[in-house]
């Protein structure tokens, strides 16, 4: 009987290990990646962190881990890269695993202040480089944070440089004097701001576009919108999963931000359909073609 047990014991256990690996492995490899113009390849999904400070950061950031995100994306001025740090460790997912994002602030924006600020950010996520790094609003002094940036990237402590809110203009003045292009240029997309001029002009300069604030932070009943959910009741999905799901389909990257561990899942789970035509031209009638966060201009 007891040999019987542990038999029993051997195959539950066995039965368990395997359904967590292929569980696991389902998940990370659900998400697809984009290559960037150095060839560095990117998640096209990630997990924001804007908002999630102390134990909430912490957690939030070890479960979305856990679920099977790898493209992580923090701030200085978030206020919580030490948590994110922190998260990352309690995950126990190799680092090699992870794509880490952070970005330079505008008060820290000059080439002697880029090299500190990064330095700082380095010691507060405790890694020893960044898949990352993008000046995170085109203030100050780009030119000298861009010469940094290059000479950090160069060294092997980041393994792709970019920007955030650019237009097309300070990209272009930026791409008269830079050594190395831009690899990412991160900037507000949503179904009521759609970008679509702004990712023809990334295009044309081989800069991928990544979108920020992908859910519009709840703005415009955007989770009650009729037109998404009568798109999701065709695809049985939400009005969320239609939202992230227009965006990656389009061949954006994104990072959508959730303390929720249902809205994690949720969020992952956009990669088993398709939007069509005629699902593209109802969220066409969406766009209002302006900023939604104007107290962030």
């Amino acid at each position: 009987m007891k040999k019987q047990s542990i038999i029993l014991l051997w195959i539950l256990l066995t039965f368990t290990l395997v359904s967590c690996g292929q569980s696991k492995r389902t998940v990370t490899t659900s998400i697809p990646t984009i290559t960037l113009n150095n060839g560095v390849k990117m998640p096209v999904l990630g997990f924001g962190t804007l908002e999630l400070r102390d134990s909430v950061g912490i957690n939030s950031v070890a479960k979305a881990i856990s679920l099977g995100y790898r493209l992580i994306d923090t701030a200085p001025v978030y206020g919580n890269e030490e948590e994110v740090g922190k998260g990352i460790k309690k995950s126990g997912i190799d680092r090699k695993e992870l794509f880490i994002t952070t970005k330079l602030w505008v008060s820290d924006m000059g080439y002697e202040s880029t090299k500190k600020a990064f330095e700082l950010s380095l010691q507060k996520l405790d890694v020893e480089y960044i898949d990352l790094y993008l000046i995170h609003r085109p203030r100050g002094d780009i030119k000298g944070s861009w010469k940094a940036m290059e000479e950090l990237y160069e060294a092997g402590k980041i393994k792709a440089i970019g920007v955030s809110n650019f237009d097309t203009g300070q990209l272009n003045e930026l791409l008269s004097y830079a050594k190395i292009k831009p690899a990412v240029n991160q900037i507000e997309t949503h179904l009521f701001f759609q970008q679509f001029e702004a990712q023809n002009t990334l295009k044309k300069l081989d800069i991928q576009m990544e979108a920020w604030s992908p859910l519009a932070g709840g703005r415009n009943e955007i989770f009650n919108n009729p037109v998404i959910a009568s798109i999701g009741k065709k695809h049985n999905k939400t009005n969320a999963q239609i939202a992230l799901r227009w965006i990656v389909q389009r061949g954006i990257a994104t990072i959508p931000r959730t303390p929720n561990e249902k809205h994690m899942l949720e969020n992952l789970n956009i990669f088993d359909f398709e939007l069509d035509e005629a699902d593209m031209k109802k969220i066409a009638t969406l766009d209002l073609n302006t900023t939604q966060f104007p107290e962030w201009e």
